[in-house]
């Protein structure tokens, strides 16, 4: 399993995942009320993760050849997708943060399953500016 850990500037309470190729899609249609509320907006090649907080926020990443089992108790919240990375490259940012200097990961060409936990939601200052929430992402290709 290869791991990262970054901290990504969560501006508008959310950062997005997607495939290197799809850099000038708007998920602005895709943020519907649900979509709020669930903390997940998505597409076939983009996924925008809604966050407790609008600043730095961890978050850590783990690619693995199958779905792995996530213990629910640990988390606040746990949403399941897929998305489909064609170039082979995924790019992880904040939605204000400057693309092209954005990191990526390489990976096989194909559609990946995702699962997303969302821990400590609630462990944020009243102003919204420190917390101890943090978001982990497991990516498997689908099969």
């Amino acid at each position: 399993m290869r791991s990262y850990e970054l901290e990504l500037f969560a501006d508008y309470f959310q950062f997005y995942i997607q495939d290197d190729k799809e850099l000038n899609v708007n998920l602005a249609d895709v943020w519907t009320d649900e979509a709020v509320a669930n903390r997940l907006a998505e597409s076939e090649s983009i996924i925008g993760v809604g966050t407790a907080r609008n600043m730095d926020v961890p978050v850590s990443i783990h690619i693995s050849k199958s779905a792995q089992v996530i213990a629910e108790a640990e988390f606040d919240l746990i949403n399941q997708t897929t998305i489909l990375c064609e170039s082979g490259m995924l790019v992880i940012a904040g939605c204000t943060d400057y693309f092209p200097e954005a990191m990526r990961i390489e990976l096989t060409p194909g559609k990946y399953n995702v699962q997303i936990g969302y821990k400590n939601l609630e462990d944020i200052s009243e102003d919204k500016l420190d917390g101890n929430d943090s978001y982990h992402i497991w990516l498997s290709l689908h099969i």
